[in-house]
């Protein structure tokens, strides 16, 4: 028997970006170990640092997750209007400093116009196909929400689709969403 500390699990967090809308929804399924923690968290937060809001949304350690969110908000005040400058700014710290790199959380990012993925690694990803997912459902939900992109469903559908499918398959998700819409 492993003497580890059973890990935290859970989350899964959709960026769709669609006819000039971008909705990001999470769920709120916290787990630990094999045990559901919380089922209503929030994993999407809107932003507004200099006026223009920007979503953000996190999966992995929820502590680590607020300082990244809080170095965002303070990169973006640096930079108003710059959502990819004060991204990549974040994902340079994220990885160099010592105290940042041991930070366990990946971030997807809007303003309504650029989508993100951030992660610990120094990358600063934009979806290939105007969809980005992460978490522990994150590839579920990707996949289903790639498939219905050329219909008529607009982006919150798309998402909120992708995100019940995930659920259905993903035993770290649920079907308790935060969306929010930008564009």
């Amino acid at each position: 028997m492993s003497n580890e500390f059973p890990g935290w699990h859970g989350t899964t967090i959709i960026g769709v970006r669609k006819d000039g809308k971008v909705v990001v929804a999470g769920d709120g399924q916290v787990s630990l170990g094999q045990t559901v923690i919380k089922g209503t968290a929030r994993k999407v937060r809107r932003l507004s640092p200099g006026g223009k809001d920007v979503v953000a949304g996190f999966a992995g350690s929820t502590a680590d997750a607020f300082t990244l969110l809080e170095r965002l908000e303070k990169k973006l005040e640096e930079t108003p209007g710059q959502l990819q400058r004060a991204s990549v700014d974040l994902a340079k710290d994220w990885r160099t400093d010592k105290y940042l790199s041991k930070l366990e959380a990946m971030l997807i990012v809007t303003d309504g116009t650029d989508l993100f993925v951030i992660t610990g690694a120094g990358d600063v990803l934009e979806p290939e196909h105007d969809v980005a997912a992460i978490g522990s459902g994150g590839n579920y939900a990707l996949a289903a929400a790639r498939a219905m992109m050329d219909t008529d469903k607009d982006a919150e559908t798309v998402a909120r689709e992708a995100m019940a499918i995930a659920a259905d398959i993903c035993v770290y998700t649920n079907g308790n969403l935060t969306v929010e819409t930008l564009g």
